[in-house]
């Protein structure tokens, strides 16, 4: 753990000529959690958090590689829209009221329903912390259930996570639980080796057609050995075949860690666009929460590295230009874009067809959208926490690519290629800014629905785990 060195009257060791005082915030102590005063700094283009508790002193964690963009991507903070109810009462503040409470200022996109704390795998980097704890019931996860389209109307997406979802003895009746209701996608997140050891259990996970958000992390056994602990790639490989030949919709996701695999960021991408069953990529910096090997909160991975990283890795096929942040929560959390994928390997980036950046500032620089509301509506919908790639996404683009008149747009669901870049709050870098509007929700049995990052971050995941692990015991 790295804490700021410092001078005998106990303040930091140095304020460098040109650092730029930023905001001011509320974050916690990575030792105790307790909720702190932080400073977001501008320095040397990059943005920090600093912060000092009472009991363990001062910390200092880089939260963005790129202050210019940071500055820049304030644009695109439109207002949140409120969720539909609220399950908690304002009584110490945010970040200690989860449920959510009426001090959050979005609705929820993605909800997660994590089945289990258990896991085949024992990762060495698990922000999860997989390991002995509690498998949910069938009756828990479907009251779970009924809780989020009560708290959202007309919910976007479930995702099934853990742990490790498929190794639960009731995943596939919890999957239908969910389809039978007003949820709009179903979503498994996997590190896919029960799809890929497990052939009679595939069958019969493949008829319920969950969309696969896919655990992987590069294309060399080293990598998988780094970050999962083990040799994985024929396994992999092996689990994107048997999701191809079942005509499964998968997501790859990659977990970035420097000085591990950031230099197969862009083959990761140009394998995707290869493979049949791949519909986009997610890359996420690791998450330096949970279990973790020890880092320097000073050199972390963050989303502008990535976009580097994509920038200088694939000859211009995709560049840092065509990202666009995603609206719907804090800007510099997420940034994605899509590509249309032609019948020659052609990859059109989206933002080079549509001037998207113009369309989704419409908050900031115009009191009334002047454009065309089926397109505002289309790219608002591509560009949401809540957009799937290869269904919901591929809607909202044909309508967008009709009402501009481009009709080589046509079944568009294979041809829609989606990247997007996700970095998650650790105890060095958690804003109660952000999480005010984070838009990834995570269901309890009680009723709750606690923002992900505040899940993962100020303790709310330990006290789920011990409080369920109690009520097996009893």
């Amino acid at each position: 753990m790295r804490t700021l060195e410092l001078t005998p009257t106990g303040e930091p060791h140095l304020r460098p000529d040109g650092e730029i005082f930023h905001d001011l915030t509320r974050s916690i102590c990575p030792e105790c959690r307790q909720v702190i005063d932080a400073q977001v700094l501008l320095r040397d283009d990059k943005v920090y958090l600093r912060k000092r508790c009472p009991e363990h002193g001062w910390f200092e964690g880089l939260v963005y590689a790129d202050a210019t963009a940071y500055v820049e991507h304030a644009r695109y903070n439109k207002p949140g829209q409120a969720p539909a109810r609220i399950s908690t009462q304002v009584v110490d503040g945010c970040p200690l009221d989860c449920g959510l409470c009426p001090e959050h200022r979005q609705h929820t996109c993605l909800a997660l329903v994590e089945v289990n704390t258990a896991c085949n795998l024992d990762c060495p980097v698990c922000f999860a912390n997989a390991g002995a704890g509690f498998n949910l019931t069938l009756a828990e996860v479907e009251a779970m259930l009924d809780r989020f389209v009560e708290l959202e109307g007309h919910p976007e997406v479930v995702q099934f996570s853990g742990g490790e979802p498929t190794i639960h003895p009731q995943l596939l009746p919890m999957l239908d639980a969910a389809k039978q209701r007003d949820i709009g996608f179903v979503m498994v997140n996997t590190n896919g080796v029960r799809i890929a050891d497990d052939p009679k259990w595939f069958v019969e996970f493949a008829e319920r057609r969950p969309l696969i958000y896919l655990q992987f992390d590069g294309l060399t056994d080293e990598t998988y050995r780094v970050i999962r602990g083990r040799p994985l790639l024929e396994t992999k490989m092996r689990a994107l075949d048997r999701l191809a030949e079942a005509d499964l919709h998968v997501m790859l996701v990659a977990a970035v860690e420097r000085g591990v695999n950031e230099h197969e960021v862009g083959p990761i991408v140009e394998f995707g666009l290869k493979h049949p069953a791949v519909r986009g990529v997610m890359f996420q910096p690791v998450t330096h929460t949970g279990r973790h090997p020890d880092h320097d909160p000073m050199q972390r991975m963050t989303v502008p590295d990535v976009l580097r990283a994509i920038d200088g890795q694939m000859d211009g096929v995709f560049r840092a230009s065509d990202f666009v942040p995603v609206p719907c929560c804090f800007p510099s959390c997420s940034s994605v874009t899509y590509a249309y994928l032609g019948d020659e390997g052609e990859v059109i980036p989206l933002p080079r067809v549509i001037e998207v950046d113009r369309y989704l500032d419409y908050i900031t620089n115009r009191a009334q959208p002047d454009v065309q509301p089926e397109i505002l509506h289309a790219l608002e919908g591509l560009w949401s926490a809540g957009s799937v790639p290869g269904d919901r996404a591929a809607d909202h683009f044909a309508c967008a690519a009709c009402d501009l008149d481009l009709p080589a747009f046509s079944q568009l669901v294979r041809r829609i290629f989606q990247i997007q870049l996700r970095d998650f709050l650790d105890p060095w870098t958690f804003d109660v800014k952000r999480a005010m509007k984070c838009c990834i929700g995570v269901l309890q049995t009680d009723g709750r629905m606690i923002p992900f990052c505040t899940y993962n971050t100020v303790g709310y995941r330990e006290e789920t785990r011990e409080r369920l692990f109690e009520s097996r015991r009893q």
